[in-house]
């Protein structure tokens, strides 16, 4: 993913976070399998794109979209990740270019993303198997086991971020592996006209780019966690290596097995489709398999994304945007109350349908990667020489060409939002633009108390330092 370089971190970024010191950090391989869940977790959730646009045009999007958005999104990742190692991530990048005004609305529409993004994986661990207890399809049965799912992952949650990362990796080998086996069942079965079937006159490019954007995004969550890495500088890039394939393929070869192995009627692929695949391909053996991996995956998304959102918030009291009681640590290094209020939110969103989800998170997520775009293209005009452990091998030209694309399908997106999700984020957006002042007025009154960690670097300094040097 590009070069690396052998200095080694200035004062720009000082150290990680605090208080951490006496807690495990989290290594390579499951920071990969938490990089896997806070992007993917598996091809559940896909379906619709071949509804959408059929199995021509979701192929195709599934290799370039990679190209266009997840490389750029990885590798800018990559960089301020390890140029800023400590929680907040994304938060501080726009922090130190934009002020601390734009980084906590960076920081309220990432975590809303995040929070209704998290609403999902209740969603869809009920839509997979409600096929096989049909008593879960709606009600307050329903009800409940949203209600069950959010507590039992929300403790697991609690009890720390290697714990997390280490049950993602055993997670995400249970995910894969009925897919590998439905690929060698398909394989005789494949006919490869299938994959060729477009039909241009009816396609939904709304629902489509939606559902491409949620599946390959959030490539950026894990800067929320920066302060909890084992040696951020070489271990982070390296694991957004890792994960980029992983993810992709993922997605891929299911969607080629699935469209090429089963005759097409693009009416059934919703979510949950993959269990009827699986049922078709291989038996009712294979889909209760593939039933069991999409509850798995569901939960190791719901742990991946909990852990980036509650650090998020920790991050960002660190650095005196938020209340100091969202700074302290339980006796596991986790953060509590960013716990409690990440569950919270996802439990109360949890009734929207699929569709109404994603669309609103997309449209929020669009707005805050626009700052750090702007934020990555400004660090790199106003301060080339600061110290980055990693960096994208482009110059200035090349990093703000790189951006484009990316950009231009950002706009894409947030333009086919119906009106409705518009109104909802552009309302959800206004609340941050008033929740920021009140917060410093808070601040000023001492009805509340603010304080910046003294392990961390100021930002405008440390720069100062790096430019003179």
């Amino acid at each position: 993913m590009g070069a690396e370089d052998d200095v080694e971190c200035s004062s720009l970024h000082g150290g990680a976070s605090t208080n951490v010191k006496n807690f495990t950090k989290v290594s390579l391989v499951p920071l990969t399998f938490l990089i896997f869940y806070g992007v993917s977790g598996g091809p559940f959730g896909v379906e619709d794109t071949v509804r959408a646009v059929g199995p021509l045009l979701t192929l195709v999007g599934f290799l370039i979209f990679p190209i266009i958005w997840s490389i750029p999104e990885s590798l800018i990742t990559a960089e301020l990740c390890t140029m800023f190692p400590e929680n907040g991530g994304y938060v501080v990048w726009v922090s130190s270019t934009l002020g601390p005004y734009w980084g906590f609305q960076l920081g309220w529409v990432k975590w809303m993303s995040g929070v209704v993004d998290n609403a999902l994986y209740p969603v869809l661990f009920l839509d997979y198997i409600k096929s096989a207890v049909p008593v879960l399809a709606e009600g307050y049965p329903r009800t409940i086991a949203i209600l069950v799912f959010v507590v039992a992952l929300t403790y697991l949650n609690y009890r720390g971020l290697t714990v997390v990362g280490w049950v993602a990796t055993a997670l995400a080998i249970f995910t894969l592996l009925p897919f590998i086996v439905m690929g060698l069942i398909a394989l005789p079965k494949l006919e490869p006209s299938r994959w060729f079937v477009v039909d241009l006159e009816n396609v939904q490019w709304g629902l489509f780019f939606n559902t491409l954007f949620w599946n390959l995004n959030y490539w950026d969550a894990v800067s929320t966690v920066a302060g909890e890495i084992e040696n951020p500088g070489k271990t982070l890039p390296k694991a957004l290596f890792y994960a980029v394939p992983l993810v992709v393929s993922g997605y891929f070869f299911p969607l080629l097995f699935g469209t090429g192995a089963v005759p097409l009627n693009r009416d059934l692929w919703t979510d949950g489709y993959f269990s009827e695949i699986a049922k078709i391909i291989g038996g009712v053996w294979l889909r209760l398999w593939v039933q069991g991996a999409s509850a798995v995956s569901n939960m190791g998304s719901f742990l991946a994304e909990m852990s980036g959102d509650s650090f998020q918030l920790l991050g960002m009291a660190e650095r005196g945007m938020l209340p100091d009681v969202f700074a302290k640590r339980s006796r596991y290094g986790t953060p509590p109350i960013g716990i409690l209020f990440s569950a919270s939110g996802v439990f109360l969103l949890s009734w929207l349908s699929f569709q109404e989800i994603v669309a609103a998170e997309n449209f929020l997520y669009c707005f805050g990667m626009m700052l750090e775009f702007i934020a990555f293209v400004k660090l790199r005009i106003k301060y080339p020489a600061a110290s980055r452990p990693y960096r994208i091998p482009l110059g200035t030209v090349g990093s703000i060409l790189m951006c484009a694309p990316p950009t231009f399908f950002i706009l894409v997106v947030m333009v086919l939002c119906s009106f409705k999700v518009m109104i909802v984020g552009f309302l959800a957006i206004l609340v941050g633009l008033i929740m920021q002042p009140c917060l410093v007025y808070s601040d000023r009154k001492k009805w509340l108390s603010f304080s910046v960690s003294s392990e961390l670097v100021d930002l405008q300094s440390g720069y100062h330092q790096v430019g003179e040097a």
